[in-house]
């Protein structure tokens, strides 16, 4: 089997010097053709569906001649599946976290530019969790959560009417407070771009309590 789970097939090397460059650089491997439809920088971030397939190197760094197609390859699709598959409680999103992370999203996008608008989003890996509560006054079994965020890495495409297409990478953060009667809740969201996951997870712990007390235009 192939890359992408198919057999490989033979077609006509091309006499591209880029192409030819980058299978020197990668003897015994592989180097993908990647769709430009669908992406703005070939060296960024390249989402799965972009790639049309990849041509097999040998061992002396020259193209075999073989060709795996990638059957994944078309308009790149949303992937919340980091941020759904974990066994982790995400109740406090509402009945699709997905969507609410989506728009969210998108919010945080036009709060900056007002006719951003998101083509699709994936979520890179599990998000950091943060999730806090207190006991029940009528039943000390009984945990009530009061507190929740996430620290959600991801990768987007985003078309403005002044920039065109771009491809960002960051963390999406989102935290809500009073989550438990009888308080009034409150959510925030920060959008942190070229942000290192493990560095916006060591802030939720610090910014799901600067939530209180403040009138933030984020909250809902």
């Amino acid at each position: 089997m192939g890359l992408f789970g198919s057999r490989s097939r033979r077609k006509g090397i091309p006499n591209e010097p880029a192409l030819l460059a980058a299978a020197a650089e990668n003897p015994g491997g592989s180097v993908a053709e990647i769709d430009p439809t669908h992406i703005d920088d070939p060296n960024g971030y390249v989402p799965p569906e972009a790639i049309r397939g990849a041509w097999l190197v040998d061992s002396s760094g020259k193209l075999t001649g073989e060709y795996q197609e990638n059957p994944r390859h078309g308009v790149p699709q949303d992937d919340f599946s980091k941020l759904t598959d974990p066994d982790h409680w995400l109740g406090w999103l509402g009945e699709d976290p997905a969507t609410a992370v989506r728009q969210g999203i998108e919010k945080s996008l036009r709060a900056q530019v007002a006719d951003a608008v998101v083509e699709w989003v994936k979520i890179l890996e599990e998000p950091r969790f943060l999730t806090g509560g207190r006991r029940s006054s009528e039943d000390e079994q009984v945990m009530l959560v009061s507190r929740a965020a996430l620290a959600a890495p991801f990768a987007l495409s985003v078309r403005t009417t002044q920039h065109g297409r771009s491809i960002l990478l960051g963390v999406f953060s989102w935290a809500a407070v009073n989550l438990a009667p009888p308080g009034v809740r409150k959510d925030r969201h920060w959008f942190d771009l070229g942000a290192a996951p493990d560095w916006a997870g060591e802030r939720l712990q610090e910014r799901i309590y600067e939530i209180d007390g403040e009138d933030d235009p984020n909250e809902r």
